[in-house]
């Protein structure tokens, strides 16, 4: 299999872009490699480029996938790990106002729930 491009500076800004919108700020993000299984039918792993940043206590990345291709999540701690419901994402930018609308969904609902009735 082909190896997978890194983020383009185009992808890293429009990342950038989302976060200083929703957050009001320039977040530090980072670029890195991880390995997932492209498929839930692949034995072996395959390495991935990654973009990581860490804001208001979750930790964020964006694997991608292939050319135009991303898949997201966020956690916590290892056990609070929290995807988009979305399998895999053909546009970065959905990518990332997903992953942080969702965040924010449930950091909303973290803080109705620590509140008590």
């Amino acid at each position: 299999m082909a190896m997978i491009p890194d983020f383009t500076e185009t992808e890293i800004w429009l990342v950038q872009s989302a976060l200083k919108e929703r957050y009001g700020k320039d977040v530090d993000v980072q670029l890195a490699d991880g390995e997932i299984r492209l498929s839930s039918a692949d034995r072996e792993l395959t390495e991935v480029p990654v973009l990581f940043w860490h804001e208001r206590g979750a930790n964020f990345v964006i694997f991608k996938t292939g050319p135009q291709r991303y898949r997201s999540q966020f956690y916590y701690r290892l056990h609070e790990q929290f995807s988009t419901g979305v399998d895999e994402f053909d546009d970065l930018s959905e990518c990332a106002v997903t992953t942080l609308q969702v965040q924010a969904d449930q950091e909303a609902d973290s803080r109705t729930s620590d509140s008590g009735p």
